[in-house]
């Protein structure tokens, strides 16, 4: 297929993007090749225009044992106890498609805790929306908090807190955060990379369809009224599937011939691969014929963009393949060896005998062009930091003190939000000490210690 540049552009990158494309690769891509460029140098894999702000974020302690550039934070609370935790937006497949897009957001946070190899205790949410006299700002809300529960109370996992704001910044551009925290307790952390030349690299978990395809890149792209035509970009989750993944994967954490696992969520196959290699700084060969797939004409591109929820891979020890098939056979799971690790640094990715792409690893995963752009205090923010209010008087009003708290009561901003966490149940796994509206934070206990974890967002 010719790369045009409206090709070029639909897959969301720019002209001196692709220019560097064809430095890298010495050649013109492949469409394969394009689409893989495009979901890892999107916003939502990269971070390109918002990693210089968040790397000025402090991140180093001595009671920090993970930071940036894993799939969760990990920290130290002693006694041999570490957490591991992550927020994450999945604003975009909200917007055009509310229960799948956050249902879809709660079961990839899982993911990124479960595959540090910390058990789930609990998720939260953030949620911001536009004023509630617009019909479909009701209607993202109640899809938004269904799908948040629909899916984390199928998982067992308590939802034990968060918030609700609204605003016309937001007006049916809805801000969806989800947050989980996990806990290790054997001392072992499993990390998202692949060692050692050779070594197998296995798919497990659900099969691959075709929802999802580009998500990354549309959820990185400005929400439009055309967006909401995007509808095949926003996944399908099926939680009763994660919860035997989960299940199969805190199993295998415990064996010593695991190197690395990661889950498949924005850009499925191809953000997996490209930073599993990167990050153990090898290569990779992977065969797309031999993956798991629901439907059966399914092309390379579709298979290494689709974004098809509650799948993982991983890279053992060689000679480990069958013990690896024996646990995720037990819990009903496909487990197939689908490439190995090289030692060129290339992704190398085959449909059968045919070459459909080839990158090196580290420039997807690491390499993206950075964007620095103009920065401007607002306005409002310059007139609070300089205004006199040291001689300001109440505002006249003809409202008696009473009436006034009463419509402060009335304002959905304010008023009581206990419709939306009575729908999560927080207290699954009997661990919960302070439930949803009962204090400004939920606690969790550790079963078995004196500690408990209060966590808010």
């Amino acid at each position: 297929m010719e790369i045009t540049k409206q090709l070029i552009a639909e897959h969301g990158l720019t002209e001196n993007e692709y220019e560097k494309i064809l430095n890298i690769l010495k050649r013109t891509p492949t469409l394969t090749e394009l689409g893989i460029f495009s979901v890892m140098w999107s916003e939502h894999c990269s971070y390109k225009s918002s990693r210089s702000t968040l790397s000025m974020l402090p991140t180093k302690s001595e009671k920090v044992l993970v930071g940036p550039g894993e799939n969760a934070g990990v920290v130290d609370i002693g006694d041999g106890i570490w957490i591991a935790f992550k927020i994450e937006s999945h604003n975009h497949p909200s917007a055009v498609e509310p229960y799948q897009g956050a249902a879809t957001g709660v079961g990839g946070i899982l993911r990124d805790i479960f595959t540090m190899g910390a058990r789930p205790i609990a998720i939260l949410d953030s949620l911001r929306f536009g004023e509630m006299d617009l019909a479909q700002n009701k209607r993202l809300l109640r899809g938004v908090v269904s799908g948040i529960a629909g899916y984390g109370n199928c998982m067992g996992i308590p939802t034990i807190g968060g918030e609700v704001c609204l605003d016309p910044a937001y007006e049916r551009n809805p801000l969806v955060n989800v947050m989980s925290l996990g806990v290790i307790t054997n001392g072992t952390i499993t990390k998202g990379a692949a060692y050692g030349e050779g070594n197998p690299i296995i798919y497990v978990g659900s099969a691959t369809g075709k929802d999802g395809i580009k998500g990354a890149s549309f959820a990185s792209r400005e929400l439009t009224e055309s967006s909401y035509e995007d509808r095949p970009a926003v996944q399908v989750g099926d939680p009763f599937m994660e919860k035997l993944l989960l299940e199969a994967c805190l199993e295998l954490v415990q064996e010593d011939y695991l190197l690395g696992m990661q889950d498949m969520g924005a850009a499925g196959l191809t953000c997996s691969t490209c930073e599993m290699a990167a990050r153990g700084g090898v290569g990779m060969e992977i065969d797309l014929s031999l993956v798991p797939r629901r439907a059966k004409d399914m092309s390379a591109y579709e298979l290494m963009l689709s974004e098809s929820q509650e799948r993982m891979l991983i890279c053992v020890k060689k000679g480990y393949e069958d013990e690896v098939e024996k646990i995720f056979k037990k819990w009903d799971l496909h487990s197939v060896v689908i490439g190995y690790v090289t030692n060129d640094g290339i992704l190398r990715v085959k449909d059968g005998e045919e070459i459909v792409a080839e990158i090196p690893a580290k420039t997807l995963a690491d390499d993206a062009p950075l964007y620095h752009h103009p920065e401007k205090e607002p306005e409002y923010l310059k007139e609070m930091r300089t205004e006199d209010r040291a001689g300001l008087e109440p505002a006249p009003t003809n409202y008696t003190p009473n009436e006034i708290l009463l419509r402060l009561l009335a304002s959905p901003v304010i008023a009581n939000k206990s419709w939306i966490y009575e729908q999560y149940d927080h207290m699954v796994r009997t661990n919960t000490l302070i439930c949803p509206g009962k204090g400004d934070a939920g606690v969790v206990r550790l079963k078995g210690t004196k500690k408990a974890i209060a966590m808010s967002t």
